[in-house]
C-alpha cells in the first residue's frame, strides 16, 4: 500500500492503492486462458460420402437392394428411422435388427436444420454407443 504524502488542506496522510500486483494477477490469467482455451476443443470424426463428379454418371442400384437405412432427427426431437416414428429407448434395438439383416452395417443421420446442435450430437452418440457405424449425409433428404 502506498501513502500521499502532503497536497490536501487537512495536511494528513492519504492511503492510495497499489495496483500493480492486480495488473500481474490478470496478466497471468490472462495468459492462463490463452493457453488453455485451445485445448478444450472436442473432436468429431465424420465419414461423409464423397459428392459423384458431374461427368461420370451416377450407376443405378441393383433392382434387389434394399434401401438405405436412415436416422432422422426433426425439429420437435422425434426420432424416425426410414420415415417410421420410433421412441427413443428402442432406436438402438431396432437399428441393430435391422443391420444384423444387411449386408452393409451403415446408418445414416439427418438432422433438420432446425434441431440444436447439441440435441443432434445426444442422438448421434446414442446410435454410435450402440456400437453402430454411423454416416452423415451430406445434403437434405427429398422429403
Amino acid at each position: 500500500m502506498a501513502f500521499d504524502v502532503g497536497g490536501n488542506k487537512g495536511g494528513g496522510v492519504r492511503p492510495t492503492m497499489n495496483v500493480t500486483p492486480l495488473v500481474d494477477v490478470v496478466l497471468v490469467l490472462l495468459i492462463i486462458f490463452m493457453v488453455v482455451t485451445p485445448l478444450m476443443t472436442k473432436n468429431l470424426w465424420m465419414n461423409v460420402p464423397a459428392k459423384p463428379d458431374k461427368k461420370e454418371e451416377a450407376t443405378p442400384p441393383p433392382p434387389d437392394a434394399k434401401p438405405p437405412v436412415v436416422l432422422t432427427v426433426d425439429k420437435a426431437g422425434t426420432l424416425r428411422i426410414n420415415r417410421e416414428e420410433v421412441p427413443r429407448d428402442q432406436v438402438v434395438a431396432r437399428l441393430q435388427r435391422m443391420l444384423n439383416a444387411r449386408a452393409d452395417k451403415i446408418v445414416f443421420f439427418d438432422a433438420s436444420d432446425a434441431v440444436p446442435y447439441g440435441s443432434a450430437m445426444e442422438v448421434l452418440d446414442l446410435a454410435r454407443g450402440g456400437n453402430i457405424t454411423v454416416a452423415v449425409l451430406p445434403e437434405r433428404l427429398a422429403d
